[in-house]
């Protein structure tokens, strides 16, 4: 008899955004003609720069002829992409990072789970509280935790809170730990890591002999001048991290697809029997092993971010967003809610009045004011008792949204 991947049962009712999908739809096929405004799911509303447009057009008509058709193209990325991210989103920061340590895949999220592929069962995992969902669900489908207990976290996990009680600090954890999920600016609370603070956890990490896997999804955000963009602007983060990269938020690449991991050559893991190993060499055998690459068409796309026109195109659209959660944190203000980030990334943290919890809160503002936003326990138990908006929606449906919020 076929056997089914027990791991799976062990999720949650449902992952976040499909039980906010189901709960929208059900709301949506009741009141048809009601304009809602969606501040949930982190997806662009603005269009792909130019820049990207044109060379993806140039693309397509280059796989119109003999001369310019490309098939099957580099598993780890064409050359001249990975040079070009190597050049401006790490030499010009000081960063030793070489193209051959730059994978270019379809999607941070893809590869923060991916990741797994290579790295052994029983390593003890952290994770901050509240986390992106998918660090915790992709090791659960994997067999990396146990069951979910009462209090909604999984046996296995160690989780670093990141609260008002901290100032939105992931504490750097007393015991020892393998594998550690680190993501700023942070998803969902907005906050960010000085690199103070990021020296901190490389120290750690290298201590202990330790992995950071490193999310820098939001770092086009970054708006202080003294915040790292990258672990690898810290000394001693080529033997201990991995960085995750996207053009999806800063670029608009959602539904274009391009993204990269960067693995350094002088990354070691150790085998079952204590044996040293490099760990580009595994994560360069999965991707020729389970994956064809991103398209010839896409990377063009993408290698034109870094081009004069894509640059200021990319900066302008960065800045819009960056106003629109500045409204929407300084609205949220006047009108009593207690308001975290929107200063150095695209989303508001919101803590919910009156003693709401997440969900309540949640239905509160679709029902009463149709607008759609997260449930911060969706993120985790420390989620509870808050909520998040996103910036990413058009100015004028971000005005209109803080006016509901305001009449609410």
């Amino acid at each position: 008899m076929l056997k089914v991947n027990d791991n799976y049962l062990k999720l949650k009712a449902g992952y976040l955004f499909p039980e906010i999908a189901r709960r929208v739809n059900t709301f949506c096929s009741e009141h048809p003609d009601v304009d809602l405004i969606r501040l949930g799911i982190g997806d662009v509303t603005e269009p792909l720069p130019s820049a990207c447009r044109d060379a993806m057009k140039a693309a397509i008509d280059e796989m119109g002829t003999h001369a310019g058709f490309h098939g099957y193209g580099p598993e780890q990325g064409y050359p001249w992409l990975r040079e070009a991210i190597a050049k401006f989103d790490y030499h010009l920061r000081g960063c030793d990072i070489s193209a051959e340590e730059i994978f270019v895949s379809d999607g941070s999220k893809c590869d923060s789970s991916n990741i797994l592929d290579i790295l052994g069962p029983k390593n003890r995992i952290a994770v901050t509280d509240p986390v992106y969902p998918v660090y915790v669900d992709s090791n659960v489908m994997a067999g990396r935790t146990g069951e979910v207990e009462d209090s909604g976290c999984y046996e296995g996990l160690s989780y670093i809170a990141i609260n008002e009680a901290n100032n939105f600090e992931a504490q750097i954890p007393k015991e020892s730990l393998d594998l550690i999920y680190l993501c700023f600016p942070n998803n969902p609370t907005g906050a960010v890591a000085t690199k103070s603070k990021l020296a901190a956890w490389v120290d750690y990490a290298l201590k202990n002999d330790a992995l950071i896997l490193f999310d820098a999804a939001y770092e086009a955000f970054i708006q202080d001048n003294d915040i790292p963009h990258s672990i690898f602007e810290i000394e001693g983060s080529r033997q201990c991290a991995i960085e995750f990269r996207s053009f999806s938020k800063n670029a608009g690449f959602t539904g274009t697809r391009c993204a990269f991991t960067v693995i350094p050559k002088t990354l070691k893991g150790r085998t079952q029997d204590g044996k040293s190993i490099d760990l580009w060499s595994l994560w360069n055998r999965r991707q020729s092993t389970k994956f064809n690459g991103v398209s010839y068409i896409v990377q063009r796309g993408a290698e034109a971010v870094y081009s004069n026109e894509g640059q200021s195109q990319v900066k302008s659209l960065v800045n819009f967003y960056m106003e629109n959660a500045n409204l929407i944190r300084t609205e949220l203000i006047k009108a009593g809610l207690t308001s975290y980030g929107g200063e150095n990334a695209p989303y508001v943290w919101i803590k919910t009045p009156d003693g709401l919890d997440s969900w309540s809160f949640f239905d509160l503002l679709l029902d009463k004011a149709n607008i759609v936003g997260t449930p911060g326990s969706g993120f985790g138990v420390a989620g509870e008792g808050y909520f998040r908006l996103s910036a990413f929606n058009s100015r004028k449906n971000v005005e209109k949204a803080m006016k509901r919020i305001a009449n609410l």
